[in-house]
């Protein structure tokens, strides 16, 4: 598509369909407790939002919608049409809810009796996103970024610590002091302070794969690379080298990043050790029950550090990704646990993880950048915005 064809779809589409959708719709009486659930990316609801559904279903008395727009996995058409449809729908409701960019949501002039929250898909703050990619590689211009913004008419945006409200300022373009920043707790890891949550977890994984009992669980969940709509996922770890080197006492699971399309496939010589559960199991029920995991740049590993176990860092491309996409911190000072660049160096740290663990260096990570998060985000959630309107 040319550079003006795709100039003039967003404007029409940005700047008069949509916002003409929502304003003509807006005109019907508001619906008390009526929620939408606004999924910008995935087919699914995902993390926090799925969490707050569940809650205020079982709660009752909620009028509750949930919408997926699959905004850059369907074709134009397709998306217009489900976005024209949340639109409808979302014009006479009290209360929206999403946890990614929407500039479906950032076009339109939202009546002022609806209460809209930012529940962000990770916590803390580690690679940049949104105007703070803005000229890097990652990112489009400033000026792209403030005609068509992706983090406008937000009521609240949801964070897991004080510590990271600079940061989401900065990316969402909020003025600092103006209350739409709010620490308390991000509702998707209320779970882990669940017993029986943490309990049927580990039982799931039993039951899926009966060599883990008696084995220590490793986690490999790495972040996508390349932008969204063409996400692609490393394959730089070498699972049969590991599988040779650690497979009588350790078991892999892989867990890939949810807009990844196409997977790289086990090799035959790792098979025993190896094993891709992305689709099998959720990422709250990994993180729950290994005994070590392998990240990158993952914003995974905020939440993992609730458990206070071992992280190990895969940064093999560190200075290519820093360069394209930018960090919030210095990498390697942020990161809770060593920063290693081959497999080679993955296999040593996790054989000597006795002796080179430092819980004191995750405890003190998790309580700068995890402290709002104690069971109990969903409840303060709610709280806020029914507050918020009456």
């Amino acid at each position: 598509m040319s550079s003006l064809i795709r100039e003039a779809y967003r404007y029409m589409t940005l700047k008069v369909l949509f916002p003409w959708q929502y304003k003509r719709n807006s005109k019907k009486p508001l619906k008390e407790k009526k929620a939408i659930f606004l999924e910008s990316q995935l087919p699914t609801l995902s993390d926090s939002l799925q969490v707050l559904y569940d809650r205020l279903e079982a709660e009752g008395g909620w009028e509750l919608h949930i919408h997926c727009l699959r905004e850059s996995f369907v074709d134009k058409g397709t998306f217009i049409r489900l976005a024209m449809k949340c639109l409808e729908d979302m014009a006479d409701a009290e209360y929206v809810f999403l946890c990614d960019a929407s500039r479906v949501v950032s076009c339109i002039h939202p009546r002022w009796e609806t209460v809209i929250t930012q529940l962000w898909h990770g916590c803390g703050a580690f690679k940049k996103f949104g105007m703070s990619t803005a000229e890097l590689i990652f990112g489009g211009s400033r000026r792209d970024y403030e005609k068509y913004p992706y983090y406008k008419n937000l009521d609240y945006v949801t964070v897991s610590s004080p510590e990271v409200a600079w940061a989401y300022e900065e990316a969402m373009s909020l003025k600092p002091g103006s209350g739409q920043i709010q620490p308390i707790g991000i509702s998707r890891t209320d779970v882990f302070f669940q017993e029986e949550f943490l309990k049927k977890a580990r039982q799931k994984l039993l039951d899926m794969i009966p060599e883990a009992e008696g084995k220590r669980v490793l986690l490999y969940a790495p972040t996508f690379r390349g932008n969204v709509s063409e996400a692609v996922a490393p394959d730089a770890l070498d699972l049969e080298e590991m599988a040779e080197e650690l497979g009588d006492q350790y078991l892999l699971l892989i867990k890939h990043h949810p807009v990844i399309r196409k997977r790289p496939e086990i090799p035959d010589g790792a098979r025993k050790f190896a094993m891709d559960v992305t689709e099998s199991m959720e990422i709250e029920e990994l993180l729950c029950t290994c005994d070590l995991c392998i990240s990158d740049y993952s914003s995974l590993i905020f939440e993992y550090s609730l458990f206070e176990r071992p992280l190990v860092f895969f940064a093999y491309d560190l200075e290519e990704y820093g360069d394209w996409r930018g960090f919030y911190y210095d990498y390697e000072e942020l990161t809770p646990g060593p920063v290693v660049r081959t497999t080679g160096e993955v296999i040593q740290y996790i054989r000597e993880t006795e002796k080179e663990f430092d819980p004191e260096r995750i405890r003190a990570f998790r309580n700068k950048f995890m402290s709002a998060c104690d069971g109990h985000a969903t409840d303060r959630l709610i709280e806020l915005v029914t507050e918020r309107r009456h």
